[in-house]
């Protein structure tokens, strides 16, 4: 294997700006760092899931992908496109109340609608509507681990480190969105208009895409 291409595979396309990780900034700038890391680590776990599935039954899921993309990409298409509505019109809260939101209740994010289980569920069910993180998942065990793994052990050592980059760029958005919080703030219709439009252009992205990302 290639370690260098491996590894610049999984940071680049998990640490680049894709709808997950834009719903964490959001998600920070509007409701606190707190329940950014509990949508942060849902989604972790989701993509944890998804990479472990992918390592058992890869064979079987690429043959399934032309059948199942269109349908997964609609899927997920509309569900950004909702999410880019709701982070448009979230109303602006209180400045008091945006500096309680560190400590936050397990009330989930807006954005989310009412997904039972607040923002953990809402970061764990979203990775199975991203065609993105879905697409990464499959390609790269395909792609860097199925055609040199030599036992379970080692496919199963190859998908925790997949996993801890992941989870690595999930968390750093988290912190970008604490420290850039005052910032968005200030700014946040025209925060949130950037955000929104830049979920508008992953939506149809995924109907016809080029490559993948998370």
């Amino acid at each position: 294997m290639n370690i260098v291409a491996f590894l610049a595979y999984c940071i680049v396309v998990t640490f680049t700006p894709g709808p997950t990780n834009v719903v964490i900034l959001a998600t920070a700038q509007n409701h606190g760092p707190r329940a950014a890391l509990r949508f942060a680590s849902g989604a972790g776990l989701a993509l944890a899931v998804l990479i472990a599935s992918s390592a058992v039954l890869n064979d079987m899921l690429l043959g399934l992908m032309p059948r199942i993309r269109l349908v997964m990409g609609v899927v997920g298409a509309a569900y950004m496109l909702y999410l880019a509505y709701r982070i448009y019109t979230s109303s602006p809260p209180r400045q008091a109340a945006a500096d309680a939101s560190d400590d936050a209740s397990e009330t989930p994010p807006a954005a989310f609608g009412n997904i039972r289980g607040g923002a953990f569920a809402a970061g764990f069910a979203m990775q199975f509507v991203n065609p993105k993180v879905i697409l990464f998942a499959l390609t790269v065990i395909s792609g860097f681990v199925t055609p040199y793994a030599s036992s379970p052990l080692h496919t199963a050592l190859y998908v925790l480190l997949i996993t801890a980059i992941a989870c690595s760029a999930l968390y750093s958005w988290v912190v970008l969105g604490a420290v850039l919080r005052r910032f968005l703030f200030t700014y946040r219709r025209q925060a949130n208009l950037v955000m929104a439009l830049f979920l508008v252009y992953c939506a149809f992205a995924v109907l016809n895409p080029p490559g993948v990302g998370a």
